[in-house]
C-alpha cells in the first residue's frame, strides 16, 4: 500500500466518527497550545527580570550594611548601622570608581497631597543617585548639589507614586506635599523602570540625603552605598579595595566578618538567569505533561478502533493486505489526528500567549523555538500513541479475525 492510500484510507475512517476524532484532536490541541504559550511566558518572565535588573543602575555595584542582631537573631542586610556617609565619601576616592550614591532609607512614609494620600519609601540620597542607578527624569529635574547642601525640602517622584496620588507627573511638579506631615516641594517625577511589589524601583521618593537626616532619622547611618565603576572588568579589583577600606574604617580584626556585603549586577542577574530558566522549565513539564496526555488519548482511541475493526481487518488480510499495509493505515490515522491537533493547538498558543502574559503581569509572546518545540513534540507523541495500536493491529491473525463477532 502506498503512502497516498493510506492517507485517503485514514481520512475516510476519521470522517465516520468525527465526534470521536475531534475529542482525541482536542487533548493534543489543548497540550500544544499550552506548551507554545507557557515557553513564550517563561521567555517573557526571564527578559523582564534581566531588563528591571539592567535598569538598576551602570556597572554597579551595592555596597549593603550588614545585619542587625537582637536576642541572638540577626536580621536583614541593612538593618545595621554599619555603613556612614564618610564611609561613602572614602569609597568615593578609589580608583576605578566614577560615582557613589549614598541612600538613607525610611520606610512606610506617608505621602498627602490635598485628600489623596499613598505610602511608599523614602530614600535620601545626592545628585549621584540617577547616574548610578540609572534614573531618567520624565519632568522636572532631579535633586542637585545644592539642594543636597541647602538641605532643601524638595523631591522627585516615582511614577507609581504619582498614579497612587491619581494625579499625572505635569500635574504634581511644582506642588507642595506632606512627607509624614512635613512639606516638601515636588521638583521631578523619573522615567517608569517597570517593576512591582517589594522594593519596586517606580514607587519611592527621593529627597536630598541632608534633609531626611535632619528631619526623618538624626543619623548617619546609610541603608546602602551605590557605586558606578568606570569599567566592569575591574569589578573583582574594585570590590577588594572597598572591602579593605571598610574593614580598615571599621576597625574590625582580621578573624572578624564584614559587617557589610557587596552585591553585584553580574550576581544578580546569574541568580535571575537560574531562577527564571528553573521557572521556564517548570511550565514546560506542566505543558508536556498535558501534551502526554493527549497523546495517551490518542493510544486509547485508536486501540478501541483496532477492536471495533477486527472483521475490517481480517477482510482485508484475507484478500491480501500484508502487516505493513495495516501497521501504515493505523499509523497515519494516529498522525493526521495528531497533526490536526497541532496546527490547531500552534494557532491557539500564539493567540492567548499574550492574554496569558498579562493575567500574570509579564510582557510574554510566543517564540520560534517554542513554536518549533511543541510541534515536533506533538509529531513525536503521535507517533509514539499510534504505533502500538498499529502493531497490534498488524499482528491479528485473519483466520480469527474473520470469525470475531
Amino acid at each position: 500500500m502506498s503512502v497516498v492510500e493510506a492517507l485517503r484510507l485514514a481520512m475516510r475512517r476519521l470522517r465516520t466518527n468525527l465526534l470521536r476524532t475531534a475529542l482525541t484532536t482536542l487533548g493534543v490541541i489543548i497540550g500544544v497550545a499550552s506548551l507554545v504559550a507557557l515557553i513564550g511566558v517563561g521567555e517573557g518572565t526571564q527578559t523582564a527580570i534581566t531588563n528591571q535588573i539592567a535598569g538598576l543602575g551602570t556597572n554597579l555595584l551595592s555596597v549593603n550594611a550588614g545585619g542587625s542582631l537582637v536576642g541572638g537573631v540577626r536580621g536583614a542586610a541593612g538593618s545595621a548601622s554599619t555603613l556612614t556617609v564618610d564611609d561613602a565619601t572614602a569609597i568615593a576616592g578609589l580608583s576605578g570608581v566614577t560615582a557613589v550614591a549614598p541612600e538613607m532609607s525610611v520606610s512606610n512614609v506617608v505621602v498627602v497631597d490635598g485628600r489623596q494620600n499613598t505610602t511608599t519609601t523614602l530614600t535620601g540620597t545626592t545628585a549621584a543617585e540617577a547616574a548610578v542607578r540609572n534614573y531618567q527624569i520624565q519632568t522636572g529635574t532631579f535633586i542637585t548639589d545644592l539642594d543636597v547642601q541647602k538641605a532643601l525640602r524638595v523631591a522627585v517622584l516615582g511614577p507609581t507614586t504619582v498614579a497612587s496620588l491619581n494625579l499625572t507627573p505635569a500635574e504634581i511638579v511644582g506642588q507642595t506635599i506632606t512627607l509624614d506631615g512635613i512639606p516638601f516641594t515636588v521638583v521631578g517625577v523619573t522615567q517608569p523602570k517597570g517593576g512591582t511589589g517589594f522594593q519596586n524601583p517606580d514607587d519611592v521618593v527621593f529627597a536630598p540625603i541632608t534633609s531626611v537626616r535632619s528631619r526623618f532619622t538624626g543619623a548617619s547611618s546609610l541603608r546602602t552605598v551605590g557605586v558606578s565603576l568606570t569599567d566592569p572588568s575591574d569589578l573583582a579589583l574594585v570590590e577588594s579595595e572597598i572591602q579593605s577600606l571598610l574593614r580598615f574604617r571599621h576597625q574590625l580584626a582580621s578573624s572578624a566578618s564584614d559587617d557589610f556585603t557587596m552585591v553585584s549586577q553580574d550576581q544578580l542577574l546569574t541568580v535571575a538567569s537560574t531562577t527564571t530558566a528553573t521557572i521556564r522549565n517548570f511550565l514546560i513539564g506542566i505543558a508536556a505533561i498535558a501534551l502526554v496526555v493527549g497523546g495517551i488519548g490518542i493510544a486509547n482511541t485508536m486501540l478501541v478502533s483496532v477492536r471495533e475493526r477486527v472483521r475490517e481487518i481480517g477482510t482485508r488480510k484475507a484478500i491480501g493486505a500484508r502487516r505493513r499495509d495495516i501497521s501504515l493505515q493505523f499509523l497515519v490515522e494516529a498522525i493526521i489526528v495528531t497533526l490536526g491537533g497541532a496546527v490547531v493547538g500552534v494557532l491557539l498558543g500564539v493567540l492567548i500567549t499574550g492574554p496569558v502574559g498579562a493575567a500574570v503581569n509579564v510582557p510574554a509572546a510566543p517564540t520560534v523555538g517554542g513554536i518549533v518545540l511543541a510541534f515536533v513534540s506533538a509529531l513525536l507523541v503521535g507517533v509514539l500513541a499510534g504505533w502500538w495500536p498499529a502493531r497490534s493491529a498488524a499482528r491479528l491473525d485473519p483466520v480469527e479475525a474473520l470469525r470475531y463477532e
